[in-house]
């Protein structure tokens, strides 16, 4: 309670799409996933908390900056629950959808307006903020956006 909101912050987003840019992602505030903390088996609704790998979790979602230092956190959810329902119902989701998370930045690439926007593994929705990566057969181009992505959204994955 008294250390999450000095520890757990957004900082200067200009920077982060700066360190993000030098990656090879433009416009880009962040990389999202979740993780599953072990836990000892509650004795109520026990079966609610056993994960896809067969063991008790929680499920701890994360914004992570190009740094992988966290900007954002949501915890308690139990370990059967999915990462995009995680998302939908967190309040980090209401924010992004309501344009409030981050300032109104946008740059335009070919002819397309593109906000701030996260990066998700394919788990995530697809939302004009979020990005995930193509699937199915791949040209060139969404190889090249993948590999990007890929890079960029690791910082996730190590910050873990």
């Amino acid at each position: 309670d008294l250390l999450l909101s000095k520890v757990v912050t957004l900082g200067d987003v200009q920077v982060i799409i700066d360190g993000f840019a030098a990656m090879g992602f433009q416009n880009c505030s962040g990389a999202i996933d979740g993780t599953h903390i072990p836990i000892l088996g509650p004795d109520h609704q026990g079966s609610q908390y056993i994960n896809r790998k067969g063991y008790f979790s929680m499920v701890l979602q994360a914004l992570v900056d190009h740094k992988g230092q966290f900007t954002n956190i949501n915890v308690g959810w139990p370990g059967k629950v999915h990462d995009a329902r995680v998302f939908r119902n967190s309040g980090l989701f209401r924010q992004l959808q309501e344009g409030i998370y981050f300032p109104d930045h946008k740059i335009t690439v070919g002819d397309v307006e593109m906000p701030i926007v996260i990066l998700g593994d394919p788990a995530y929705p697809l939302m004009p903020w979020l990005m995930k990566p193509y699937t199915g057969a791949l040209d060139n181009e969404k190889e090249l956006f993948n590999y990007r992505l890929s890079k960029c959204r690791m910082v996730v994955e190590c910050a873990f």
